[in-house]
């Protein structure tokens, strides 16, 4: 038979457990922040969704993509007559959602044209 004094200390015992994981966290993303700043590490920002590409580097990122999601994907384009989330990748970044392996393949193959367009394009230099 288990008494109130024993719920309540148990209860004080989980809530303590899970204070602790919290501080973890916390200390685990405040140790990453100072290192990706000193690295340098920029992150990019999300793909476009009209999926327009204006410059070389936007080609070469959208190419880059395509080719390395869609040449072999590594699962099916619709499970339960739904989009999954592979398929989905592809509407993120302005493209149709492929529904079979063969629209799978032609958009890995419209990424190796834009690849090669971008490698084509002249360098623009920043101006200071």
């Amino acid at each position: 038979m288990m008494t109130t004094a024993t719920r309540s200390t148990r209860s004080q015992i989980q809530l303590w457990e899970t204070n602790q994981k919290v501080k973890k966290i916390a200390l685990k993303k405040a140790a990453l922040k100072p290192k990706q700043l000193k690295v340098g590490s920029k992150p990019k920002p999300k793909p476009r969704l009209k999926g327009s590409t204006d410059t070389a580097e936007q080609m070469r990122r959208k190419g880059s993509f395509l080719i390395q999601q869609f040449t072999d994907p590594k699962g099916p384009m619709l499970k339960d007559g739904n989009p999954t989330r592979l398929a989905l990748s592809a509407q993120a970044w302005g493209e149709p959602v492929p529904k079979t392996e063969a629209a799978a393949r032609r958009l890995a193959e419209k990424g190796r044209k834009l690849l090669e367009k971008s490698h084509a394009a002249p360098v623009k230099v920043a101006k200071r």
